[in-house]
């Protein structure tokens, strides 16, 4: 049996042999899709804290990636529900390409406004990745959706490999220009993935979905959705907040490129390596237990790097925030899954997704302005308060749902 249909048995074996193939396609975007946003994150504040004409301006560059992904989620749900999935696909991957170019040429250039400004074309391309856990949905049976989004996040694990390493290998490449290198390989790989998305097959909108469904504001007020979107904000805005600091946080505390690169990399890994069992989690104890794990883990990693400034205290504390990120995230992604009917899916995930990623422009912009003025450990300590007020927001639920079905436990 070759490779390729050992590959597809296995996404089979876990979503079903109805979409499987695109699954795969999928899966396979996501990891090389992923070098894209590592690649942002491990330079962003590097290149920024060389670029910036203020060093309190460090981490802007990811900052505004992260804007990119929150203003472009709206427009990337319009163009999946007019014009399909895959179209919307294809213009995130263009805008990929043309941020690998603009970011050479500001390194090059020595142009910090120019590097933002590809910062935010990366981050376009960001909010088309994060919408192909919902695509994955579209591509089987309904009991089988948690199963498929899952997967097709576990295809990270690879983007834990291919970024990072990309940054290594890459960034000495074009001396004097740190990091020139490292930005035309991002753009050949986002032109890869573009290649592997020609070949998806979603099913094109009906005129009903296109028509809508419901208002908006009426399914924004139902309580499943308001704390889905609570406890997806709480689990990315907190990774982000964290992961934006670290590597300038280390390099303040002395410690190399490589150790931040390799930190990084298993950071990216422990974020979607669980995706393997999360589906068959969720499945099993529901979406709320598996948020709940998350947000816990992300407490334990924060508990982590006030232990100690050194390497392991780094590393420990990065992988613990991958894998609460991954059960947080994708299990609040669950959640979204059960607040829509077919027809308004579009409207809703990017909505949810806009709400999201808006919010974690929050943390993304405060995180290296507190790291500069108040050092690693307030950042960490800050944490502590938006997970707080997520798991209250599921312990309301939980309670209301035990008083809707009579005391019994509700998934």
């Amino acid at each position: 049996m070759s490779r390729s249909a050992v590959e597809e048995s296995a996404v089979q074996q876990a979503v079903g042999p109805s979409g499987g193939r695109d699954v795969l396609r999928l899966a396979t975007a996501q990891a090389l899709a992923g070098a894209n946003s590592s690649v942002f994150y491990a330079t962003g504040a590097v290149v920024g804290n060389i670029l910036a004409p203020d060093k309190t301006l460090a981490t802007l560059p990811i900052s505004v990636f992260v804007v990119g992904m929150a203003v472009s989620t709206l427009p990337v749900g319009a163009i999946a529900r007019l014009h399909g999935r895959r179209a919307a696909f294809l213009v995130g991957t263009g805008a990929a390409v043309v941020a690998g170019g603009i970011a050479t040429a500001a390194v090059v250039l020595g142009s910090f406004w120019l590097y933002c400004l590809a910062a935010f074309l990366g981050g376009a391309y960001a909010a088309v990745v994060v919408s192909f856990r919902f695509a994955a949905a579209d591509c089987v049976p309904f009991e089988r959706r948690a199963r498929a989004m899952s997967f097709v996040m576990a295809g990270g694990v690879f983007a834990g490999v291919i970024g990072p390493q990309l940054v290594t290998h890459t960034m000495d490449l074009w001396p004097p220009y740190l990091f020139a290198a490292t930005h035309v390989a991002q753009a050949a790989v986002a032109a890869v993935s573009a290649l592997v998305l020609v070949g998806v097959h979603i099913p094109m909108p009906s005129r009903t979905e296109i028509a809508g469904g419901r208002p908006l504001m009426e399914i924004a007020r139902q309580p499943r959705f308001v704390v889905a979107v609570i406890c997806g904000v709480v689990s990315y805005m907190v990774m982000n907040f964290l992961m934006t600091a670290a590597p300038l946080a280390m390099r303040m505390c002395g410690l190399s490129q490589e150790s931040a690169n390799t930190g990084l990399q298993w950071h990216i890994i422990a974020m979607y390596a669980p995706g393997f069992v999360t589906g068959h989690l969720i499945t099993r104890f529901g979406a709320p237990r598996v948020v709940a794990a998350g947000l816990t883990l992300i407490a334990l990693s924060a508990a982590a790097g006030l232990m100690g400034v050194d390497v392991p205290h780094f590393w420990v504390m990065l992988i613990l925030l991958g894998v609460g990120w991954n059960f947080g995230f994708v299990g609040a992604s669950a959640l979204v899954l059960g607040c829509h009917r077919p027809e308004e899916r579009t409207r809703v995930q990017s909505l949810n997704d806009f709400l999201v990623f808006g919010t974690m422009t929050v943390g993304s912009l405060s995180s290296g302005g507190l790291l500069t003025t108040s050092g690693w450990s307030t950042v960490l300590a800050v944490s502590f308060v938006p997970l707080a007020a997520a798991v209250l927001a599921l312990v309301v639920m939980r309670v209301s749902n035990r008083a809707a079905f009579g005391g019994g436990s509700a998934r």
